[in-house]
């Protein structure tokens, strides 16, 4: 969010602060083609761009290329993108309406800043508190003049205010003023530029969340704004300060960058050096002790560059290692792990960079050559690669000679046809199947499983069902659903051991039911619900038969109630009945139901499916019927109330097959369509938005569809080829096409702008 430039060995030095403030709504971004030769690579510019320079915002990202012009990718809620729309963006888009070559950039919190080579300085995206200077608060999609600036060399941007640095050394400040961070001597927000008190003959600066730093000619530190975690540096953790403050011991300064409430500094012997709040190991130092004056970090003797963020510390040195530490979620340290580290590594496959930037859950770099790497999240697009978060339409899986597929609740399970198992996504169980707990987001073969007749996949497990009778099973397992007597994870298939003769199988969470050639009903795993259907609310490890329960043909698993289909066509349910998922019409305030019950109403039905705290069933008919939670309109009813008997889908006939997700529902049609309803937060509908939908609508672009599936937020469509489609959610890769929601390692962005 903050930029810094100064002299001596880093005539480009840039960082960013803490974007903080809550993630509120977005909107939707593009989806790519489906056409796209290989949805695992990054599409080449026929022309590669030449960078120079990246700023990293909360949730997205500016570019400057060599010939002076400014792109931005990522969110575009407030306009931040500078391309006149409020879409987010996949790719750089260029910034609308900058005339004449730019030579410095900086991204704010939601709103974007240029200075061009006559000394101006334009600024577009969110407004409310000044932050654009052009003496109102009205939020701008292109950009506008910052009001009376000239002569400006360079410029920060940091949590809803702007700051400029001009040719005379003096430093200029506008927007919002909680804490005096504009250290103009008062807390009264600016909606155009005013001059900080008492500063000159600087040389650089950088904007933080609460506070304001700058480096003079002479190498010193000043600070104004928030102090409460010592970030100034002046030896206190006095509140704030409204002017400038000299950092204690500081000299030799040749860059800086500010972030929350830590600080950072790089000199012109190579050190770097960080004080401020410490809770997290946010310093690096590897304590958790503030520092209210300037420590040195351990290690670095010859750093070229710095760039700070949310969550990753960024320090480039002179042989070109890039090195990392912080917070790690979403990868943004570029390590290949997500885990946080409170000392600097190195950052993986990137070398030789000039410019570093980092935002809430991602990081950018440019090397020497010109060239842009992105890695972390990428929520809202902003790293820049093409590829969303989420898909809202549908996209081809790169699984294929399917036969059917399975979704858990951040992973996927394919079945070949060739009867192998494959799997994808998330893999921290083990779900995977392949002997590790490494992710990966293309297809890729379950060791050891042949001869598959179906698969099942629920939240961190998988379940295998071969042509001989036999249940494999693997992934998480902490309330013995793997059911070979023990609680322990599993990261390779293993029998059930003692169970035979089994003709399909449901998965809930954390307990799994069977049914045998003879229409029994085994069960094991959790039973807090009395899921296992054996009057008791006692977990097993091993299976054990469902008493009373005979000629039952299919069953289906929620996260705390089941349901068996009879071959006389009715159905029958136990456990929890807290959203009215027993479908008995019962009271939801009364205790669960440990054994099986008729499902009232309801008969010829020949298919029932479940989700998290609903449950489906398609009848003879064609007809959709549903009952249970109905808050996001998983019934489709068209009410959005709780059923506490089945309801049946408006507008449904025809029914072939049905899936329930974790609350949404897929049906798919004699004709080959696909229909959805239910919970829309991450396109799991596939209609090219998130909104929810009460009643069932087609989903487009989907014809000659054989099968559904449907995960936890994710959605799949099967067609006869063996071809896969998918939709919703891909954060962990589970769509399987290749890419995901976010980076581990840093790759090179190379997209035709």
């Amino acid at each position: 969010m903050s930029v810094v430039r100064g002299g001596g060995r880093n005539r480009f030095i840039l960082g960013l602060v803490l974007c903080l403030g809550w993630l509120s709504g977005c909107a939707g971004p593009v989806a790519p083609s489906e056409e796209a030769s290989d949805p695992g690579v990054v599409r080449a510019a026929a022309t590669a761009p030449t960078w120079t320079v990246v700023r990293a915002g909360r949730l997205h990202s500016l570019g400057l290329q060599a010939d002076g012009t400014v792109w931005a990718w990522g969110r575009n809620k407030y306009g931040q993108l500078g391309n006149n729309t409020t879409t987010d963006r996949l790719v750089p888009v260029k910034v609308t309406g900058l005339t004449g070559a730019v030579v410095d950039i900086a991204a704010g919190n939601e709103h974007s800043v240029a200075v061009k080579a006559d000394g101006t300085v334009w600024a577009w995206g969110l407004n409310d508190l000044g932050q654009l200077g052009d003496n109102t608060t009205t939020t701008r999609l292109k950009p506008v003049k910052v009001t009376g600036l000239t002569g400006v060399t360079a410029v920060a941007a940091g949590y809803r205010y702007s700051l400029a640095l001009k040719t005379d050394g003096t430093v200029w400040a506008w927007g919002d003023n909680d804490s005096g961070k504009l250290g103009d001597g008062t807390r009264v927000r600016k909606l155009k530029p005013v001059q900080v008190v008492g500063l000159t003959g600087v040389a650089g600066l950088s904007a933080g969340f609460s506070h304001s730093l700058a480096f003079k000619t002479d190498g010193t530190v000043w600070g104004w704004g928030g102090n409460s975690g010592g970030q100034l540096g002046d030896g206190t953790n006095y509140y704030e300060r409204l002017t400038p403050v000299q950092a204690s011991g500081l000299t030799g300064v040749v860059a800086l960058t500010a972030r929350s409430v830590t600080s950072f500094a790089l000199k012109s012997d190579g050190t770097v050096w960080a004080w401020g709040l410490n809770f997290g190991g946010e310093l690096g130092d590897g304590t958790t002790t503030n520092r209210l004056t300037a420590v040195q970090l351990p290690g670095f003797t010859h750093a070229v560059a710095l760039g700070t963020g949310d969550g990753a510390n960024l320090v480039a040195t002179a042989d070109g290692t890039v090195w990392s530490w912080g917070g790690n979620s979403n990868g943004q340290l570029g390590d290949g792990t997500t885990a946080t580290h409170m000392t600097p590594a190195p950052v993986l496959a990137l070398s030789g960079a000039v410019s570093l930037s980092s935002g809430q859950e991602h990081a950018l770099a440019v090397k020497s050559n010109g060239s842009l790497w992105a890695w972390g999240g990428n929520l809202t697009g902003q790293l820049g690669d093409g590829f969303p978060r989420q898909y809202l339409s549908r996209t081809a899986s790169l699984f294929t000679g399917a036969k059917a597929v399975a979704g858990g609740e951040y992973f996927s399970v394919g079945l070949k046809l060739d009867g192998t198992v494959w799997a994808w996504g998330r893999n921290e169980q083990g779900q995977l199947g392949d002997g590790t707990t490494q992710d990966h987001w293309a297809p890729a073969q379950v060791p050891g499983l042949a001869s598959v007749a179906a698969v099942l996949a629920r939240d961190s497990y998988a379940l295998a069902l071969k042509t001989d009778g036999t249940v494999w099973a693997w992934g998480g397992n902490a309330s013995g659903q793997l059911g070979d007597g023990t609680t322990v994870s599993r990261a390779s298939p293993a029998q059930v051991p003692g169970l035979t003769d089994v003709t399909a199988l449901a998965a809930g969470e954390g307990f799994v039911l069977a049914v045998k050639t003879d229409g029994t009903v085994w069960a094991w795993g959790s039973n807090s619900s009395g899921t296992l259907g054996d009057s008791t609310t006692t977990s097993r490890a091993t299976p054990q038969a469902v008493p009373g329960l005979a000629g039952v043909q299919s069953v289906a698993a929620g996260n705390l109630f089941a349901v068996a289909l009879k071959t006389d066509g009715t159905l029958w349910a136990w456990g929890s009945n807290g959203s009215g998922q027993l479908g008995d019409g019962s009271d939801t305030y009364g205790p669960p139901r440990p054994t099986p019950g008729l499902v009232p109403g309801l008969g010829g039905v020949v298919s029932v499916a479940a989700g998290d705290s609903h449950g489906v069933a398609l009848k003879s008919d064609g007809t959709v019927w549903a009952w249970g939670d109905n808050y996001r309109g998983q019934l489709g009813d068209g009410s959005g109330y709780i059923g506490r008997t089945p309801v049946q889908a408006l507008g449904l006939t025809g029914g072939t097959a049905i899936a329930a997700g974790g609350s949404h529902t897929l049906a798919l049609q004699s004709d080959g369509t696909v229909w959805a309803w239910g919970y829309n937060g991450n396109g799991q509908l596939g209609d090219g938005f998130t909104d929810d939908q009460l009643a069932p609508a087609q989903v487009p672009n989907i014809i000659g569809a054989t099968a559904v599936a449907a995960g936890g937020y994710h959605s799949f469509a099967r067609r006869s080829t063996g071809a896969v489609w998918g939709w919703g959610d891909n954060g962990e890769g589970q769509l399987g096409t290749g890419n995901a929601g976010y980076r581990v390692v840093p790759y090179q962005v190379t997209p035709t702008p």
